[in-house]
């Protein structure tokens, strides 16, 4: 697929795996409102290929994301302020409500907005490099790209308003004892783990892991109940596609389905 040229961002399409890699190493990554619409706009841009199944993001250099950018957030009135905020929310919402799953390749610092954009993500794959932190208290604001209400759901209330409120770094073993991350590898090795986890979704059916992806996210906000009625309606919509007609005969026929998306 052809991809926009993006002044902060590169991508690359590997198989079934598209990697964007922020690049503006000299910041250290950090998030300026350009950079935080060009993510937005690349998200949708990917979301029309059928050939990418899995979307990972990624730094250039020795960060992935060491937060907004604070030069450019300093002199903000409220109003701007509220603005840029919206544009980390903005980001947050397209890969949410993507019907791909996205892996955040945290291979490095990953603070304030990094830390808040590895967590809109599906799956938080780190470095043994990589370190985590909400660190916004410690500038007299708070986290703004959704970190108050993603962190608590993949931490814990409790650990979550102590990262929030301390401002405190913690690297990869904590993360992952924590539940922040969901694996750790050494740094050689986190996009072959990566694209060994994009490889393994690439073979299943797409409408049923975008199907996964959307009731997960809205069951947690919904009861029980309600939840799991969702999930039959869509159990049974499934039932109408070429796919689950593919991959049930695939199961039976004893040979590899060969999914289309339809």
């Amino acid at each position: 697929m052809d991809i926009t040229s993006y002044q902060f961002l590169k991508v690359t399409v590997d198989g079934p795996l598209a990697v964007i890699t922020i690049h503006r190493a000299q910041q250290l990554n950090a998030l300026s409102s350009v950079l935080l619409a060009e993510l937005t706009t690349v998200v949708g841009e990917l979301e029309l290929s059928d050939d990418v199944r899995v979307v990972a993001i990624t730094g250039a250099g020795r960060a992935f994301v060491a937060g907004a950018d604070i030069a450019e957030m300093r002199e903000l009135t409220p109003a701007q302020a509220a603005a840029f905020a919206e544009l980390g929310g903005a980001l947050g919402a397209a890969i949410r409500g993507s019907a791909k799953p996205y892996v955040a390749a945290v291979n490095g610092v990953a603070l304030g907005g990094g830390c808040e954009l590895a967590l809109a993500c599906d799956f938080i794959y780190a470095s043994e490099k990589a370190k985590f932190g909400q660190p916004e208290v410690k500038l007299g604001v708070i986290p703004g790209f959704g970190g108050t209400q993603r962190l608590p759901r993949r931490v814990g209330i409790s650990k979550a308003k102590e990262l929030c409120m301390t401002g405190d770094t913690i690297d990869a073993a904590e993360a992952l004892r924590i539940g922040l991350a969901d694996e750790v590898f050494p740094a050689d090795q986190l996009m072959v783990k990566v694209g060994e986890l994009a490889r393994k979704i690439a073979s299943t059916g797409p409408l049923a892991v975008a199907e996964v992806k959307q009731l997960v996210n809205v069951g947690q906000n919904v009861p029980l109940d309600a939840a799991i009625a969702l999930e039959q309606k869509s159990f049974g919509i499934l039932f109408s596609t070429a796919d689950q007609r593919e991959g049930m005969a695939a199961f039976l026929e004893k040979r590899t389905a060969k999914f289309e998306g339809k």
